[in-house]
């Protein structure tokens, strides 16, 4: 069998899209070495250029003359290509399909969320249309769609019309760095790295509107004795953070860190008390899924997916209810035993989610639709 895969993100993205593109294609490549793997791509960042390298079953198509970012071929062009190179079944990663797929080329396309239909108001104008065209394009075209929660699925047939049969909910996993222990040495050269607090929660996600951190500073005004980290890119939406933070006298107990190494993360969860991820809305919600890898309880949201991954082990609070959110932070906080409880729920609730589950339950889609 060839797969195809549309593979920009997984060679120009090191954060969600890059990740999961990287997960499943190095999934399919490292426990199917009898598939052949044809990764289309514009270009290659220098941090990704030789990932897959190590795969003797994959190939790296990148267009002949590179233009600028090289668009209009990932859309348009590529399309040729992949007509031309005997693809089985093609699989779109993030949210597109190329136009001009032959007709009989089996096409999936990954779908992770419909925030950009749900809270448009997070979203530039232009990006909005832009992403709202490519997303119907892509659903109308697909054999099949893979949605990565229930939450997707739901999203798709209410707000698209999307036929509910032809949408297969399969998760995602997340990086390997994740699912091994962090000795405790490594975990006091992450603490000295970034002259961490003894104790702290952790709070992971770009610092924008939708993550609501805000709610999150606003909880931690109830909680004296505890001290936050929160670590992400930093939108205009931080601003209104750090103000809160010095509106509550609470300079001396919050860190806002930015540019954080990747793999210092599995450091930084595994020395933290709890999490702590209060998204008003996710697709699937990757940080509450790192956290219980690395063995520490998560508070998040009750909406969206975050219940879906979190399951029984997560801590479960309204996104907007601020006396809520301080008590399940609380909770984590000063009760030894509930930790250790939900510590142990965490990586049971992980293994949902390994890496070998993601891709059986996505080569179950795959033999549906393979041509060979």
């Amino acid at each position: 069998m060839v797969i195809g895969f549309d593979a920009k993100r997984a060679f120009c993205n090191n954060t969600g899209l890059g990740n999961y593109s990287r997960m499943i294609i190095s999934g399919v490549a490292e426990l199917h070495p009898e598939v052949r793997c044809r990764l289309y791509t514009p270009y290659r960042d220098a941090a990704f250029k030789t990932y897959f390298d190590a795969y003797p079953n994959v190939t790296v198509v990148e267009p002949e003359v590179q233009i600028g970012s090289n668009s209009i071929w990932r859309s348009y062009s590529v399309a040729k290509v992949i007509r031309d190179d005997g693809v089985d079944l093609f699989h779109g990663l993030s949210h597109e399909l190329p136009h001009g797929l032959p007709a009989d080329l089996p096409a999936l396309v990954t779908m992770h969320d419909m925030a950009v239909w749900r809270f448009p108001q997070f979203f530039p104008l232009v990006d909005r249309a832009v992403y709202r065209k490519k997303q119907k394009a892509a659903c109308d075209r697909a054999d099949r769609i893979i949605a990565v929660s229930k939450q997707t699925k739901s999203d798709l047939v209410e707000i698209l019309g999307v036929p509910e049969e032809k949408i297969c909910v399969v998760y995602q996993s997340c990086h390997p760095q994740f699912w091994n222990p962090v000795p405790l040495e490594e975990q006091q050269r992450v603490n000295a790295k970034y002259k961490l607090p003894e104790k702290y929660a952790l709070c992971v996600g770009t610092v924008e509107e939708r993550k609501n951190q805000l709610m999150v500073v606003k909880a931690l005004a109830e909680l004296p004795e505890l001290n936050l980290v929160i670590v992400g890119k930093q939108k205009p939406y931080a601003r209104q953070v750090k103000e809160e933070i010095v509106r509550n006298g609470l300079e001396k107990k919050v860190m806002m860190l930015e540019g954080v190494d990747f793999a210092d993360l599995p450091g930084l969860y595994s020395g933290a008390l709890f999490s702590v991820y209060m998204s008003v809305f996710e697709g699937f919600g990757i940080p509450v899924l790192e956290s219980m890898c690395c063995g520490t309880p998560v508070v998040c949201s009750n909406v969206s997916s975050l219940p879906e991954v979190g399951g029984e082990a997560a801590l479960l609070a309204d996104p907007q209810d601020v006396d809520g959110i301080a008590e399940a932070m609380n909770r984590l906080a000063f009760d030894p035993g509930l930790r250790q409880d939900r510590k142990d729920m965490s990586l049971a609730q992980a293994a949902h989610f390994s890496k070998g589950k993601v891709i059986g339950d996505l080569f179950e889609v795959y033999s549906q639709f393979s041509r060979s």
